[in-house]
Formats: C-alpha cells, sequence, structure tokens
C-alpha cells in the first residue's frame, strides 16, 4: 500500500514510520524539518519531500493520507504561530484534498489540546472543550479543534473515511535531546543530565497522563487500518494522572541526577489536570498503554544519555 505522511521526519512520525516501513509499506514522507535536529527516516522504503504541509500537492495515488504535521511544544507554537496555525488548517486542507481525490484513508493526529482546561478528568472524546481561542495557545489549541471541523465536514459531505486521534503527552527516544523542544520530559532527562536546575512552571502540582512512543505507535496502526472506523475520534493516551512534581522526581532517581527543582511563573492557560478516558478505544480496538511510566523514562533516559554524550 501507499502511504502518504505529513511531518513523518519528526518524532511521532519517525517511529510510526520505522515500524511501517519494516512491514513493508511504501511511505511519502513530507516534512520541512522546522522541528527537527537530525532525521531518523529509514535508508529505503521512504520518499522524502522537503515542503510546508500548506504548500504540498500531489498527483500520486495514495491508499491512506496521514497528517502528522504540526509544532506539538508549547514554547516553539507560541514563538511561531502563524506557521502553526497554517499547518493545521490550509495544511489538512491539502491533505483531506489529496485523500478524498484518492478516495483514501485519512487519518489525523489532533491533540489533547483539543480539550482545553476540562471539567472532566480522565476526558472522554464526547467531551467539547473548554479553550480560550484567542490565547497564547490558541494557535495550536484551536487550528487542531478548526482541523477536527473541517475532517468531519468532507465526511459528511464527500463521505470520506476519516479518523481522528488525539494523543496525550507522549514521550520516548528522538524527543530533541537539546532541551529546547519545550516537552516536560525532554526538558527535564536534559536538565538532569546536565546537572542543571529542572524547571517547573508553577508549583508542580498540575498533572499530565503520559505516553510512551511504541504504545502510540501501536494505537496509531490500529486506527489506520482497523476497518469501520471512519468518523470515529480516539483519545491515545494513559489514564493514570501524574503531577509534575512527580515526574521531575522520578526523573531524577532513574538518573541518578544531583540537579535541584526551580520553580517558575506559570504558564498563560496551562491546564491544571489532563488525563485521558480510554474506554472507547479499549473496547472499539482492544488497545491499552502496556509500558509503565518509570520503564518508559528509564529507556528515554538511556537515549538520552547516548545523544548527549
Amino acid at each position: 500500500m501507499q502511504l502518504l505522511v505529513s511531518g513523518g521526519a519528526g518524532f511521532l512520525g519517525s517511529h510510526l514510520i520505522d515500524d511501517l516501513v519494516s512491514k513493508g509499506e511504501n511511505v511519502t514522507v513530507v516534512d520541512n524539518l522546522s522541528t527537527i535536529k537530525h532525521l531518523y527516516l529509514p535508508e529505503k522504503g521512504v520518499k522524502l519531500v522537503k515542503e510546508k504541509v500548506e504548500n504540498f500537492d500531489s498527483s500520486e495515488k495514495f491508499d491512506f493520507v496521514i497528517h502528522l504535521a504540526a509544532r506539538p511544544s508549547p514554547e516553539d507554537y507560541m514563538n511561531n504561530p502563524v506557521d502553526t496555525a497554517l499547518s493545521n488548517s490550509l495544511g489538512t486542507q491539502k491533505l483531506l484534498e489529496i485523500a478524498r481525490k484518492n478516495d483514501a484513508t485519512f487519518v489525523y493526529t489532533s491533540s489533547s489540546e483539543v480539550y482545553g482546561n476540562p471539567s472532566i478528568v480522565p476526558t472522554p472524546e464526547d467531551y467539547w472543550g473548554f479553550v480560550n481561542p484567542i490565547g497564547v495557545r490558541s494557535c495550536y489549541d484551536e487550528s487542531k479543534r478548526f482541523s477536527e471541523a473541517l475532517i468531519m465536514a468532507y465526511h459528511r459531505q464527500y463521505n470520506l473515511d476519516v479518523r481522528i486521534q488525539r494523543p496525550f503527552n507522549v514521550y520516548g527516544p528522538r524527543l530533541r535531546e537539546d532541551g529546547t523542544y519545550g516537552r516536560v520530559v525532554s526538558r527535564f532527562i536534559y536538565q538532569a543530565l546536565k546537572g542543571e536546575d529542572i524547571t517547573i512552571f508553577g508549583d508542580g502540582s498540575q498533572t499530565r497522563a503520559f505516553l510512551y512512543i511504541d504504545d502510540w505507535v501501536d494505537a496509531t496502526e490500529r486506527i489506520i487500518f482497523t476497518e469501520g472506523l471512519s468518523g470515529e475520534v480516539f483519545n491515545v493516551g494513559s489514564d493514570k494522572e501524574t503531577k509534575i512534581i512527580d515526574l521531575a522526581k522520578l526523573i531524577l532517581r532513574v538518573s541518578n541526577s544531583r540537579s535541584m527543582i526551580k520553580f517558575l511563573p506559570s504558564r498563560v492557560d496551562d491546564p491544571p489536570r489532563r488525563a485521558a478516558d480510554l474506554h472507547k478505544i479499549k473496547e472499539k480496538l482492544g488497545w491499552y498503554p502496556k509500558t509503565s511510566l518509570e520503564e518508559g523514562i528509564k529507556k528515554t533516559v538511556e537515549w538520552f544519555g547516548g545523544a548527549i554524550n
């Protein structure tokens, strides 16, 4: 089968493509490489097109169109709000048109950010969200929400086979090891291994639900290839909340670091709690996370140790 993957050179994409290529799939990646430091794509089985997704077009035949391209780090997307909004609006429309012309299955990687500051935690897929539409995070949150709306419009108007997933804080090897790419796990590990202060925004009582990359790949492939899922939306994450302060302490222990914890002012519109309700994906796809947080952190710390050194 022929698969088109936007953002395929990024953290999520490179792991997904490794597995797809190992199973004999043919993959075309469109990625402008704006969020990566190292290229991890396989040498064979992948065609790379260096281009912004909103500028991309193709007359090739694809069976699946998978839209991953985004700037998921808060520091990154707040510094690049226009590019962030365009990849999740014009970029989504471009790829939907390619999928429609090919009668291909369209799979979108949205975000748990569409829920904003939820009143229900763990949060189910039918929760509508509580998002500041003009806040500093809106370039990401609202463009993800717009993408979901546009995708469902194509599903209803053109009967396009579409599937949407909402990942929750995926982590693992290949996150930017220089610590500048904003994700909390990579930043904490980098700081711990370097002996720098671990910086926590706020008092550390805010929670997240962390998912190891191998579990995300498993869930994503089930969403892509399982028949009869058109129009479905799935949370892909963990239902176990972890306080950010506890994550920092775990990383300090696993890495044998003597770093201190430093508290910084809270981020604007930063949700105080986040965790995924997994009842739907467990029932429909038989999927659940298999990697414990401690096991995943150990694997990630080990990889970071080699990447930094």
